[in-house]
């Protein structure tokens, strides 16, 4: 394994405490500033929004530089948002760290990717990609119920300043380990990565992302509620069950991309088809407690268990121009996390329930699935044209398989 993968794993691992630490601290920090619960809960949705802005417009800013270097600006921007949080003394200054931190989410998990990629032979490159996002699956296992008990002993700041150092020690690995482009590569050009969302199968992939992700989180979205008043779980268990989520969504994303180097759609429609499974099994067991709790870990596994292949794909679609592809899957993935999270709320609105958005989730992600075979009948039946077929030849020769 080349090591500067795993510099991009612990860059991985601080934003993905970033992301998901906040939902343990918004007690504390409400009432540290004297706002809302609702007040609060904008330091989730603002993060989600500049994440996929900052997927998009960042990507697209610095398309020309060398990745290397946009690697590690992109972490001093973490760096710096994280410390403004850990000092802020006001809410606003902390919604603004927590915005400056977000824009470097998506373009450091874009282009980490195609980096990544770059490392490994090509029949490796979505055990690549997993072995980068692992870093983020480990910040649910272990980082968020560290850091939500560090802020909950030391205050709130002190996660913020923990965050902090784990950039400082992710960017020195970056600068490190990770290889410099090589003196001969053409830098891409944005004209080019635009060209490639003219290819049809660009577009299915960033819908099957958002579609197949939207439906994991709306159902985890309300999870403790499901535990605590249908399950009969203690509230004070909920962190330890989430644990077992993140377990899940630790062995999910280093088995799909095994997985997914061997056959990425084959891999994608059996997931969707059993994530579809385990969500509506979910919904129909969640007053046994001991079924709920493997419902946890396989609706972690087989939800994060798509993530390289969906990643892999698009990037396989924009094979000559995959830099701002694989930003826009990773605003995908956000895009599917406040769907998910949209249609749940609006189930629980309705008075169905707080099973409801456990099925809410088994319909989208089938609705993601369908989707996908929609794809890949257009695409075996070469209907996407000319541009998708040499998409397809482009993929082949670099030994991706797609189909």
């Amino acid at each position: 394994m080349p090591l500067g993968l795993l510099a991009l794993a612990v860059g991985g691992f601080g934003i993905g405490l970033t992301e998901f630490v906040i939902m343990g601290l918004l007690p504390e920090v409400a009432a540290d500033f004297a706002v809302t619960e609702t007040v609060a809960g904008y330091l989730i949705s603002g993060y989600a929004i500049a994440v996929a802005v900052g997927a998009i417009g960042l990507t697209a800013a610095v398309i020309r530089l060398d990745r290397k270097k946009v690697l590690v600006g992109l972490m001093g921007l973490f760096i710096a948002g994280n410390l403004l949080s850990a000092l802020a003394p006001t809410y606003e200054l902390l919604l603004a760290g927590r915005i400056l931190a977000a824009l470097c989410h998506g373009a450091f998990f874009g282009i980490g990717a195609v980096v990544a990629t770059s490392m490994v032979a090509p029949d490796r490159r979505a055990g690549a990609i997993a072995m980068m996002f692992a870093g983020l699956t480990s910040a649910n296992v272990l980082g968020v119920p560290f850091g939500t008990f560090l802020g909950q002993q030391l205050g709130w700041r002190s996660t913020f300043w923990a965050i902090t150092v784990i950039g400082v020690v992710a960017l020195v690995g970056i600068v490190a380990l990770v290889p410099a482009t090589a003196d001969d590569a053409v830098p891409p050009r944005l004209r080019a990565e635009l060209r490639a969302f003219r290819e049809p199968q660009v577009w299915w992939s960033i819908l099957v992302t958002v579609l197949g992700f939207g439906g994991m989180f709306g159902g985890f979205t309300y999870i403790a509620y499901t535990l605590t008043e249908v399950s009969g779980f203690a509230s004070s268990t909920v962190p330890w069950l989430l644990v077992v989520f993140g377990s899940g969504l630790f062995v999910g994303n280093y088995l799909g991309g095994k997985a997914a180097d061997r056959s990425i759609t084959r891999t994608l429609l059996v997931l969707l088809a059993v994530l579809t499974v385990v969500l509506a099994v979910f919904a129909l067991t969640a007053t046994s407690q001991v079924v709920t709790v493997v419902s946890l870990f396989f609706m972690g596994a087989f939800g994060f268990a798509t993530v390289p292949g969906l990643q892999l794909r698009i990037m396989g679609h924009a094979a000559g121009a995959p830099t701002m592809a694989s930003a826009a899957n990773i605003a995908a993935f956000n895009i599917g996390n406040a769907l998910g999270a949209w249609v749940g709320g609006l189930t629980i609105g309705a008075g169905l329930g707080y099973l409801s958005p456990l099925w809410a989730g088994a319909g989208i992600t089938l609705v993601a699935l369908v989707a996908l075979l929609v794809a890949t009948g257009l695409e075996r039946r070469g209907q996407d044209g000319d541009g998708a077929r040499k998409v397809q030849a482009s993929a082949r020769a670099a030994q991706v398989e797609v189909g």
